[in-house]
């Protein structure tokens, strides 16, 4: 047999045992775990939803702004990859305004480039922002070399500015499009945890209610009183912090708006509206370097377009001003390949490039200057949202835990008393 208790010991749990069975020991007993579960409640509430708060903050302060800056910095890289073609189309030195294009484009880049850097919290989004640091000025170096050779009427040039395209599109373009992917994955995630029901907390203030209830009755059938004060108090205060709770989750869910037809999803679908439109412009403008077989080209474009019109009708509308800018510039882009297919290059060249109102690369800029206004209005909404979800969850936490600290004393208060009686 193994090593007995003392005897002081077996003799003390043997009181334990005894006293646990009396009414005295039961009221004591139901003092312990109500308090207990009214500490952990408020506690439990006060820690998730001031993590709600913390996360509607995170929102505002980092992840929405870190999405805004990835879509920029892809429309960046986009129009300067666009500029650099479009410099080169013109043949020798390009004109102010097509230079001026380009440099801005650049400057934007490392604009939208360092905001995306130091909003960086993930080691993923640091391995995305490093690449593309790495990879730009590979390519401004392309850009310049074909310039140069531009400039002296040597044909390498073109080669130069393929290999400097190419660099763009199957690298630079497609770790921006990943990064602002998964920019906008995280705004979704946040409003989805923001707008959560907080479950644990709820499942523990019904247990505070259920141990409320229960005492009730073991009072009724030990002291033959049908209500105590402390314990109703407890109970109301439990219901009082629950229905907060709920109701104030409801409207933060509410203000966030994260279904299919919310700012949310409108903010991501005109940012992927707007570079599908950028990836659109760059079949545009290739198919004229490469001076050959445009049908894989065209068909690219195409695809891009529908894409485009297809987001950009499910956000705004039909008839829609974007929506018209876009056919527009599909209009604009027509005229540009049948005089490309009619073998008159400097026409497609003019329709492709030119200043004048009807070109496409002026129908190009109302598309991108629409969206971007669209996107800006719409993302407004967002913050707007986000900022009132935050608005009803801000008192929330600290309310949660006063109300259960109320219901604690509220049961010490009444079942002293009780107590009392028996000692």
């Amino acid at each position: 047999m193994g090593p007995q208790l003392p005897a002081t010991m077996r003799h003390g749990a043997a009181w334990l045992r005894r006293f646990a069975g009396t009414t005295p020991g039961l009221i004591s007993a139901l003092v312990i775990v109500s308090v207990l579960l009214c500490l952990l409640a408020g506690f439990t509430g006060a820690n998730q939803l001031g993590g709600k708060v913390s996360r509607h903050e995170q929102v505002l302060e980092q992840t929405e702004p870190l999405a805004f800056a990835a879509q920029r910095l892809y429309v960046a890289l986009s129009a300067a990859d666009a500029a650099a073609a479009e410099a080169f189309l013109s043949g020798g030195i390009e004109t102010p305004a097509v230079r001026a294009r380009y440099q801005q484009a650049l400057a934007d880049a490392a604009a939208a480039l360092a905001e995306a850097t130091a909003g960086a919290s993930d080691a993923e989004t640091r391995s995305i922002v490093a690449r593309i640091s790495a990879e730009l000025p590979a390519f401004t170096g392309l850009v310049e070399t074909a310039r140069a050779n531009n400039r002296q009427g040597y044909p390498v040039g073109s080669a130069y500015l393929r290999e400097a395209s190419a660099l763009m599109q199957d690298s630079l373009l497609k770790n921006a499009e990943e990064l602002s992917a998964d920019r906008f994955a995280a705004v979704h995630e946040d409003q989805r945890h923001i707008a959560a029901l907080p479950l644990g907390t709820i499942g523990l203030l019904l247990l505070v209610l259920s141990a409320c209830g229960g005492g009730s009755v073991l009072l009724l059938r030990r002291t033959n009183r049908w209500i105590n004060p402390g314990l109703a108090a407890a109970a109301g205060a439990t219901a009082l912090a629950l229905v907060w709770v709920v109701a104030a989750t409801t409207i933060a869910a509410a203000a966030l708006d994260n279904d299919d037809s919310g700012a949310s999803r409108q903010f991501q679908t005109l940012a992927e509206a707007r570079i599908l439109a950028q990836q659109a412009r760059t079949d545009e403008t290739l198919q004229l370097i490469t001076r050959g077989d445009i049908a894989p080209g065209e068909e690219s474009y195409a695809a891009h377009i529908a894409q485009l019109r297809d987001r950009v009708v499910t956000v705004l509308g039909t008839g829609s001003s974007a929506e018209t800018s876009v056919t527009d510039w599909t209009e604009a882009h027509r005229r540009q390949i049948e005089a490309y297919r009619a073998a008159n290059f400097n026409a497609a060249l003019s329709q492709a490039i030119g200043a004048a109102p009807e070109s496409s690369a002026s129908r190009f800029a109302l598309v991108d200057k629409t969206l971007d206004t669209d996107l800006v209005r719409i993302r407004d909404d967002l913050r707007e949202g986000v900022d009132d979800a935050g608005a009803a969850l801000s008192w929330t936490p600290a309310v949660t835990l006063l109300l259960m600290l109320a219901a604690a004393a509220a049961i010490v208060v009444g079942l002293w008393p009780r107590l009392k009686e028996f000692l």
